[in-house]
């Protein structure tokens, strides 16, 4: 069973922000990756990202919690 997808959103030096959806897999790799810096494959829902993570800044992930619809 493929494990559910996570919205999160990276940030770059600059402004720019990248809105995506990831693995729990694929953000745990992404956040080690940051400690070393240089260039990172990111497999998203929609296409494989090399992001330069030295530019990066933030990282902004949606929890899990409930919503509420009609």
């Amino acid at each position: 069973m493929a494990s559910a997808l996570r919205r999160i959103e990276v940030g770059f030096d600059g402004g720019q922000v990248l809105a995506l959806r990831i693995s729990d897999d694929e953000l745990a790799s992404l956040r080690e990756a940051l400690q070393r810096g240089g260039w990172h494959r990111l497999a998203s829902d929609e296409a494989e990202i090399e992001l330069f993570l030295d530019k990066l800044v933030f990282i902004k992930t949606a929890g899990d919690g409930q919503k509420v619809g009609f």
